[in-house]
Order: C-alpha cells, then sequence, then structure tokens
C-alpha cells in the first residue's frame, strides 16, 4: 500500500517569488524528432482555447502570469482587433517546451468566419486537443473543426471538457453529447472531477472544481484557493485510512473510483491483447485492477489513440489552471510526433521539403512564411524553389515564432514548424523544396495543399479618389496573400471582395485601414450567389491558338458539361464542381497537384478560371460537373498552353448553354431558447424562408443511440453519474419553477439572417442563444432569381 505524498508546487508560486522566470528562447531547435508534438487547440468560439494557451505557456514557464481574454492581455491575441473584441481572428503559433518533449503549439479561431486560419493549421499538426464547454456541450463550430481535422486525417484527438467551474456544468454531459453528435462512438474518460472535497456541497449544487482524479497514473490532483496545486498517490485499497486522509468517507466520488478504472482498463483492453491477458490473469474482485501500474496502461492507451480507436477525455477550468498540467502530459504521451505519422518519401535526412501552411505580414519584418519541415532541414541563406508557382526564393531569415515575438534560428530540423522571412511570392498551400539541383524533378514532389472555404458574402470596395485606386487593388492583394480565403474580382469597374461571412468583411475593412492604410468606402453587403446549369452540354475537338516564340500553336480540346447529380459531391478546392479525366476519375485541384508540369493541371487551371465567372451573370460556378474528353497538342509546344485553350473552350460551351439556375448560400441554425419564446422563434425562421429540422431538449439522457448517430457499448464506455457534476440543474425562473431550454435546429438563407443576432434577442427576451454553419448553396425559385439578378443589375 501506497502512502499519499506531496508532490513539487505544480505552478511553482514560491520559486517565481524569488528568481524571475526567464523565457525559454532557443538558438537552435535541439529537439529529436521522437519528442514532437505539433498540435492545435480548436474549438467552438468561447470554448476557452486562448484561456487554455496561456495557461499552458504559464505553467510551462514561458509567463509569470497568465493574460486574460477579458483585458486584451494574451500572448496570442496580439491584433488589435482580437484584443479590442475579445476573440481570436488568426492562429498563433507557440514553441512550448513542458519535461523532455516539445510542443509547436497552434491556437486557433473558433469563429466560423475565420474557418480559413482553421484549415491551414490542421493542414501540418499530427494531433488536436478539442474543447468543450461543459455547459453547453458539442456546439456547432465544434463539428465543423473535428470534420477538417478529418479532412488531412488528424485522427490522433484528444478532448478537454473545460469550464467545469461554472454553474451547469456537466462532465456527464458532455461525454454524451460528444456521443449523440456521433464525434467518436468510444470517448475514454482519464480523468474525473471533484467538484468540492466537501459532500455538503454537492448537496448544494454548488458549481466549482477543485480537483481531478487521474484515472491512469491512479493520482489524486488538488488546487487550493491560491492556486496552489498538490498531487497525491491514490491507495491501492479504497477501504483505508490513507484514502481518508484525502477524502472524507462519505464523499460521493468515492464510489465511483473503482468503476471507473475497471471501465477504462476494459475498454482499452478490447484494442490490446497484452492488456488483455493481463486483465484475465488478475483475480475476479475489481479492487486489484488498481494495482496495474501507469508503465503498463499508457503504451496501451497510446497505441489506441493514434489508431483512433478510443478518444481520451480530460476534464477541468483553463481560467483556474486545472488540469493544464495533465493536458500537456498527455499531449506528449499519447499524440503522435512526426516520425508516427510520416508518409513514405518523409525522410528525416532526405531532400529538402517544406509546406508554407500560412503567410503574414508584420510592419517591421514584412512577410513572413510559416512552414513546417517534411523532409531534411532547412538552413538559413538557403535557396529554395516552388514547386508551386515555379519560382525561387532567397530565405533570408529562420524563425521561431513566440506568438508576436520571434527569435532568429540557424537551422530548422524534420518535423519542426518556423518562419521564414524574405520569401516574395510563396502562399498558403506552396510546396517548397532546396532550389539548388533539383530541376524539373521538383515538380513530382508537391505536398497536398490547403483547401480553401467557399466564400459566403461579398461587399463592394470604393476607391476615396482615383488616385486611390490601385493602392486600394495592391492592399487588398495582399491581404488576400495572408488570408486566402478572401477573394476580390471586378465587375463592370467594381471592385468586389468575398469573405466568409459579415465578422470577416468587419475584420477585412479594419486590416486594409490599419495595415495598408488604405482610402476607401465599404458598399452595401450581400450575399454571393453561384450560377449552375440546366442541361447537358458536349463539344467535339475545338481549336484554340495563341502564339509562343513568334509561332503558332494550336491547341484541340474536347469537354462536356453538366449539372451535378444528387448523389455526386462536388470538389471544395473546384467551388463546389467536380472536374473528372477521360476515365472519369476526378482531377486534383491545380495549386494541389503533385506535378505542376502536367498536361492535367494545365487543364485544371484553365477550367477553374473559367468557373470562376459566368458569362450571363459574372457570378462564380457551382454544382457542375466537367469532363475533359481528350485534348491535342503538338509535340514541341509547351503544355502551359492548355491553361488557355480549356479556358476558352470552356467559356464557349457555358455560353451556349445558356443561363442557369441561381444558387443561394444557406446557414444551419442551432437556436437555443427558453420554451414560452418557441413558437415566435420558429414564426421567425418559417417567415424568413428557412424550415425547422427538430426541436429537442437541452438535456441529454443515456441510450444506446443518441440521436441516431452516436453507437456505443453501454457495457465498456464509462459515463460518469449525475451526482459527480452538481450544479448541472435545469435553469428556474423568479417563482422557483424550473424553466427548460428547447433547441430548435433549422436551415435558412443566409441574405434573411444577417441581423439574426438583433431579432433573436427580441423575439426571446434577451435570453435565446444561437449558431450558424455553412450549409452549402441551394437553388432559389424562379421569382426568387428575379429578384437575385435585379440585385446584381442583371435584370
Amino acid at each position: 500500500m501506497l502512502r499519499p505524498y506531496y508532490a513539487l508546487r505544480c505552478n511553482r508560486i514560491a520559486l517565481q517569488k524569488l528568481v524571475p522566470i526567464a523565457r525559454g528562447f532557443a538558438s537552435e531547435p535541439h529537439d529529436e524528432p521522437s519528442d514532437i508534438r505539433n498540435m492545435a487547440l480548436v474549438a467552438h468560439i468561447d470554448s476557452g482555447k486562448t484561456t487554455l494557451t496561456e495557461s499552458i505557456l504559464h505553467k510551462s514557464s514561458y509567463i509569470s502570469t497568465p493574460g486574460s481574454v477579458d483585458t486584451g492581455s494574451t500572448i496570442t491575441d496580439f491584433l488589435p482587433a482580437e484584443r479590442e473584441r475579445g476573440i481570436t481572428i488568426q492562429s498563433a503559433s507557440v514553441p512550448v517546451k513542458w519535461k523532455h518533449w516539445s510542443f509547436n503549439l497552434i491556437d486557433t479561431p473558433g469563429h466560423a468566419d475565420f474557418g480559413m486560419e482553421v484549415e491551414s493549421a490542421s493542414r501540418v499538426v499530427d494531433g488536436a486537443v478539442v474543447l468543450i464547454d461543459s455547459v453547453e456541450g458539442v456546439e456547432a463550430q465544434t463539428k465543423a473543426v473535428w470534420g477538417q481535422l478529418s479532412r488531412y486525417n488528424v485522427t490522433s484527438r484528444l478532448v478537454f471538457v473545460n469550464k467545469l467551474d461554472r454553474p451547469g456544468a456537466s462532465f456527464r454531459a458532455s461525454l454524451l453529447s460528444l456521443i449523440a453528435h456521433g464525434l467518436h462512438s468510444n470517448p475514454l474518460a482519464i480523468t474525473l472531477p471533484i467538484a468540492s472535497m466537501k459532500p455538503g456541497d454537492y448537496a448544494r449544487a454548488e458549481p466549482g472544481i477543485v480537483g481531478l482524479v487521474d484515472l491512469v497514473k491512479w493520482q489524486l490532483w488538488e488546487w487550493t484557493v491560491d492556486g496552489e496545486c498538490r498531487k497525491h498517490s491514490l491507495p491501492l485499497s479504497l477501504d483505508t485510512a490513507d484514502l481518508l486522509r484525502l477524502l472524507p468517507k462519505e464523499h460521493p466520488i468515492i464510489p465511483h473510483l473503482i468503476p471507473a478504472r475497471v471501465a477504462l482498463l476494459e475498454n482499452l483492453a478490447m484494442y490490446s491483447e497484452e492488456l488483455m491477458d493481463k486483465l484475465l490473469a488478475l483475480p475476479s474482485e475489481p479492487s486489484f485492477y488498481l494495482q496495474i501500474q501507469p508503465q503498463d496502461i499508457i503504451p496501451h492507451l497510446r497505441r489506441a489513440t493514434l489508431g483512433n480507436q478510443v478518444l481520451p477525455v480530460l476534464c477541468g477550468s483553463a481560467l483556474e489552471g486545472i488540469g493544464t498540467e495533465l493536458i500537456m502530459d498527455y499531449v506528449g504521451e499519447l499524440l503522435p510526433s512526426p516520425l508516427d505519422v510520416r508518409t513514405e518519401d518523409e525522410n528525416v535526412n532526405g531532400p529538402l521539403r517544406l509546406l508554407a501552411w500560412k503567410v503574414a505580414w508584420d510592419q517591421r519584418k514584412g512577410w513572413m512564411t510559416f512552414v513546417r519541415v517534411y523532409s531534411g532541414c532547412l538552413r538559413s541563406q538557403s535557396v529554395l524553389f516552388n514547386v508551386n508557382t515555379g519560382q525561387k526564393e532567397k530565405v533570408s531569415k529562420l524563425l521561431l515564432l513566440y506568438a508576436s515575438e520571434a527569435q532568429e534560428v540557424d537551422y530548422l530540423p524534420y518535423g519542426s514548424v518556423g518562419v521564414l522571412l524574405g520569401l516574395r511570392f510563396t502562399r498558403t498551400g506552396d510546396t517548397l523544396m532546396s532550389g539548388r539541383g533539383q530541376g524539373k524533378l521538383a515538380t513530382t514532389h508537391s505536398v497536398r495543399g490547403v483547401v480553401l472555404p467557399p466564400a459566403v458574402m461579398s461587399v463592394s470596395v470604393i476607391p476615396n479618389s482615383h488616385s486611390d485606386l490601385e493602392p486600394v487593388q495592391e492592399a487588398i492583394q495582399a491581404l488576400i496573400r495572408t488570408d486566402p480565403s478572401v477573394r476580390m474580382d471586378v465587375q463592370d469597374g467594381q471592385i468586389l471582395v468575398h469573405a466568409l461571412g459579415a465578422l470577416h468583411l468587419e475584420i477585412i475593412e479594419g486590416r486594409l485601414r490599419d495595415e495598408w492604410r488604405a482610402n476607401f468606402e465599404f458598399g452595401k453587403r450581400q450575399v454571393s450567389y453561384r450560377e449552375s446549369l440546366n442541361s447537358n452540354m458536349s463539344s467535339d475537338l475545338q481549336e484554340w491558338s495563341t502564339e509562343v516564340a513568334g509561332k503558332v500553336v494550336t491547341a484541340k480540346i474536347s469537354l462536356s458539361i453538366s449539372p451535378l447529380a444528387a448523389s455526386e459531391r462536388g470538389d471544395p478546392a473546384f467551388e463546389g464542381n467536380l472536374v473528372l479525366d477521360n476515365k472519369g476519375k476526378p482531377v486534383i485541384a491545380p495549386d494541389a497537384s503533385p506535378d505542376q508540369l502536367h498536361p492535367l493541371t494545365y487543364l485544371a487551371r484553365g477550367i477553374s478560371s473559367a468557373l470562376s465567372s459566368s458569362p450571363h451573370t459574372l457570378l462564380p460556378y457551382s454544382h457542375v460537373k466537367v469532363q475533359i474528353r481528350g485534348f491535342n497538342l503538338p509535340r514541341d509546344a509547351p503544355p502551359s498552353v492548355l491553361a488557355g485553350a480549356s479556358s476558352a473552350v470552356m467559356r464557349n460551351i457555358l455560353k451556349r448553354a445558356g443561363m442557369g439556375p441561381i444558387l443561394e448560400p444557406y446557414i444551419k441554425l442551432r437556436i437555443s431558447v427558453y420554451e414560452d419564446s418557441i413558437g415566435k422563434v420558429i414564426r421567425d425562421i418559417m417567415d424568413s424562408g428557412g424550415e425547422v429540422l427538430d426541436l429537442a431538449s437541452d438535456t441529454i439522457t443515456v441510450s444506446g443511440d443518441e440521436g441516431g448517430k452516436g453507437q456505443w457499448n453501454v457495457e465498456t464506455t464509462y459515463i460518469p453519474p449525475v451526482e459527480l457534476s452538481p450544479s448541472s440543474t435545469p435553469s428556474v425562473d423568479v417563482a422557483g419553477i424550473p424553466r427548460s431550454k428547447r433547441t430548435v435546429h433549422a436551415v435558412a438563407p443566409l441574405s434573411q439572417m444577417l441581423d439574426y443576432s438583433t431579432r433573436l434577442r427580441a423575439l426571446s427576451a434577451g435570453h435565446g442563444t444561437f449558431d450558424m454553419t455553412n450549409a452549402g448553396f441551394r437553388e432559389v425559385s424562379e421569382s426568387r432569381k428575379m429578384a437575385i439578378l435585379r440585385e446584381l443589375g442583371r435584370a
């Protein structure tokens, strides 16, 4: 039997009073690839990602006091707009040293309008910590970022159930919410919350969290009022005096400790024969499960996490710093290193290969290109070859970026994330290789790029004077390089900027004024519509001629187009269209093609250009299927001719096809209101052209199939009991009568929901909340089509 002992104080308060903390800058990244963890914090807005980042920086001794989102003093939210609004707008990368591990931590935005930042971060991380608000459960953007991680095959994830110090928080409901929304069928609770050390606080439903039980390492963590942390080993028998020194005999968590650990081990043993044999060799008494040592559990837990067989779930409060150390420990122990997820052509000592996952502008440093090293080692002053653009770039400096602060280094090794200065043409998603001796071979080694989310809202940009026209256009182009989800085009001499939402447009306007000093005014906001097709069209080999080096070159191309069938899905990289080769296989988007000199890459680039603007309405096309039937190009002609030829042929076919149906962007709404407001909310949705999909209670109950989505095993999946979350009670009105909330799931046209926040406040007496996500484009009625054409000046 082990005696409880006090561990080192987790936040090192006494040490901080004596010795000022020195930030852990390093001139050389001396990390072994096996100790690197490239990880992101992702979640719905206001789930506590930035607060958790501050807590991690504090516990790792990077800062002496964690900053606050409310006061605008955080490290990673350093933009003026971020501190003013209290939200994260751009992802921020911070190297963190914890024990023998090195984390490249990326704090991402939670608002749907900045999904491009999550998209680019998801491309370069190997694992993620997904935060869930323990009061709200899984929210709309939680599911969106979960899908973004899946798109880039980031399957190793941890879940942190945050804000357990708030009234109404429930660890149980959060686990059930994971299952109900189909995120994972096998969540594995590896910590349990302790709301209070006093059993009476549970009886009075007092909110809070003061401790955690680590079920893997069989330890109890306790935090005092002043933030001091003590760690105790739990005894191997729960009916001993040692346990009573830690918890009162009548504490409600005691009877659930053994069942929780038994469930964890038995669930994990389903994926490990070795662990199963060890458990079967134990006596049948459940208390013997307490004798399994952490070193006999963690390797099996790591393998199951890397294989996405289980989803480890931790809990705590980022604001109070409760659970932060456990997150950092399990990130190091469970999430993959670059060696665990590398592909066949990735090598520590192989040819240099990088992916530019983000480009930013700094007034002092100039263009900063964020890269991840996928092969080889990058040194300062290197010459790089951009596979996507075919241009050479010179690296002037290499930096490790600590949010807004930077430290220069001499090299970036395999698996690391850093910043390059001096690159002039590189964009988000470009592949970079060594520019010396690569030649044409480099074009066959492009790394998969980043998928750009479709724009759903646009605004006209009006320069203040004729002399401001060119500076405004240059400023917008510079902004597009930093944020590729921003699009610009010119229609009838008018500059239009397309973005992901109303808030995105506000941020764009502020950045153009503050960072690029542009002089302009924004016009009226409008949603971004799309055009589609009415019928199938095809062409025989059509000729297109151009002059190359004084010689006339003629290309012949045959294409066929048709509307997408209901069972077919468009490619987001082609704006929801589908491009097929002559064998019916999908063509890779031009910027993501591994071979930039391949004829199909040039054909796809021309087709993509033609689909970006309708000859009838100037709207982009969507839901169109294009098949390349065949092409012919003289042997001595450069393949780049095919881009212009395919664009011209495509435009001819689209002209002959005539104007097709107009598509309008729709959004999914999840609205939470009290029952006395439900009728008014539903009526407003219907009057706005929306459709109510479902009505649900905010209370989640246990069943084998929550909401028809989550399939889970009742026998092995441990769901904490209600009594471990004492404050998770229904809301009460002034008369003391419980008020239940209902959740409305609906879809509606985005154009009718631009002011919905104000309308919902009026409809629900200020008590309603909502979130929205993109629901794609839908075909509008003929009357609505004419109204849209009049709005666009095309009717």
